[in-house]
């Protein structure tokens, strides 16, 4: 063997480490722009004179296009080419970011983070498919995936954390700006080192791409306005009926289409099924938690921004750390058994935050169960993504990963909608029965916090029927895949010439 045959595996994967890299960074940026505006806002609507019922569709237009777009996106990405999409939606969501960075009206702001949204849908499928078929199945997709779920969850609380710096050191609005950079940085250097994958010859799936759009925005917008205006809301039951019409024609056309934009194949399968709704309720709670947690910790201990976000770090840091022994851990157990494991100390730091009151101190009460949900989503995401992508054939990954962040962004925008609803049942309760001698501000912390409470606590069911979900659907401790020595030359072959 020569220097040149034995060195080649080293840069074939020397290439893909910075290929991934390239591609997660530009993750991570998609994925902090759903939580960095957080905590921001309040600046945000002094400086654009927002109303308080507006304010929330800064989060909510960016939400709604990214949401209802995913899986046009990914369809997009087999057809066109993945590399090609995700270099299109990258530059789409630099120039809105610059865009909204310079708004000078609340209408402009708004404007720019749909089209952001827009951005996102089409690049974030790209990556995770990208991720797939750069990776070949077994240990080194695993790992790879384990680095992608840890930016995708541990991201969102990142953000808070940047949210903080940011807004308190510099301004609200570059909380936006920092995308441009870093976008024109990564669409520069994309095709350098990130290959562009074989397009799948085929058409459009029209009418699924207008019913999957159409019908997941709506859904989504129902449990927006929902949230903001109470479950009884006229407009939200009518677009919850408008989706589920919607959504019924998507599933009847994709039985009929020759090439559908989402293979009703992929729920053929039942641990993949299972992983979708488990992924739905788990990002369900999580969103809700980051969501009170930051105004408990602002507005009940009174952190200051930059302090709240900082307050995040500790889980950031250990879900981390912990999802990189993943790799390591599902070899040996499987996927089922460390999901298992890890939803346990989720659902357990999710019922200690459900015991928080005004007397709740941040190193006693916050900080620990902090920790024990960092632990916990550091194990279960890299397995449950594992399970959601197993199999999946290399022509159908894209519409298989923007399956995975549809139920992300549904199951954020469902799990805000019903715990607000909850949280403020539970707080005008506390309202109508204030405790005498209590101040008026410490009355409003008791109320602030029996709220909060209920949320948690609705949170940790969602958690623990996440566990039950994968007790019984998810199959139990899988094999890793065996290449036939038939087809091993020509899965090389195609790496290769991939990587040229």
């Amino acid at each position: 063997m020569n220097v040149a045959e034995s060195t080649a595996p080293s840069r074939r994967q020397g290439r893909r480490g910075l290929a991934l890299t390239i591609m997660l960074g530009a993750q991570l940026m998609i994925i902090l722009d759903a939580t960095v505006v957080n905590i921001a806002l309040p600046h945000i609507q002094t400086g654009l004179h927002f109303s308080a019922t507006n304010l929330s569709w800064v989060m909510n237009a960016y939400i709604l296009t990214f949401g209802g777009l995913l899986l046009l996106g990914g369809r997009a990405g087999d057809i066109l080419g993945r590399r090609r999409m995700f270099i299109v939606g990258l530059t789409i969501f630099t120039l809105a970011s610059l865009v909204g960075g310079l708004a000078t009206t609340s209408g402009m702001l708004l404007a720019a983070r749909a089209i952001q949204g827009v951005g996102g849908a089409l690049a974030s499928p790209a990556v995770l498919a990208l991720v797939v078929s750069s990776f070949p199945e077994g240990r080194e997709r695993v790992k790879a995936l384990a680095i992608y779920s840890a930016v995708v969850t541990g991201g969102s609380s990142l953000g808070l954390v940047l949210g903080g710096l940011i807004t308190e050191w510099l301004s609200w609005r570059w909380v936006l700006f920092i995308n441009v950079p870093i976008g024109i940085a990564v669409i520069a250097i994309t095709p350098l080192f990130v290959a562009e994958t074989r397009r799948q010859p085929g058409k459009f799936d029209l009418a699924g791409a207008i019913t999957s759009t159409a019908g997941i925005g709506a859904l989504v917008y129902g449990f927006i306005r929902a949230a903001s205006n109470g479950w009884g809301d006229h407009t939200a039951i009518a677009s919850f009926l408008i989706a589920l019409a919607l959504l019924a024609v998507f599933l009847l056309n994709e039985r009929r289409a020759p090439q559908p934009i989402t293979p009703l194949r992929l729920f053929a399968d039942a641990s993949r099924s299972g992983s979708y709704v488990a992924r739905l309720l788990l990002v369900a709670g999580m969103m809700g938690m980051f969501f009170f947690l930051t105004q408990f910790l602002q507005d009940v201990l009174g952190f200051s921004p930059i302090l709240a976000g900082v307050a995040f770090l500790p889980m950031t840091v250990t879900l981390f750390a912990v999802s990189r022994a993943a790799p390591r851990l599902i070899p040996r157990f499987g996927p089922k058994p460390l999901m298992i494991v890890g939803l346990l100390p989720v659902i357990a730091g999710m019922a200690w935050l459900s015991q928080v009151s005004p007397g709740t101190s941040y190193w006693s009460g916050v900080l620990p169960p902090m920790l024990l949900f960092g632990l916990g989503m550091g194990v279960v995401f890299v397995p449950l993504t594992t399970v959601s992508l197993a199999g999946v054939r290399p022509e159908e990954s894209g519409a298989a990963s923007s399956m995975v962040n549809v139920m992300q962004q549904v199951g954020g925008a469902l799990g805000l909608a019903v715990l607000v609803a909850v949280y403020g049942t539970a707080s005008r309760g506390a309202a109508a029965h204030p405790i005498a001698g209590l101040t008026a501000v410490a009355q409003q912390h008791h109320v602030l916090a029996h709220g909060m409470s209920a949320a948690f606590a609705l949170a940790a069911i969602f958690d623990a029927v996440t566990l039950l979900l994968v007790i019984v659907v998810i199959r139990g401790r899988q094999r890793p895949p065996t290449v036939p020595d038939s087809l091993e030359g020509a899965g090389i072959a195609e790496e290769q010439a991939l990587i040229d």
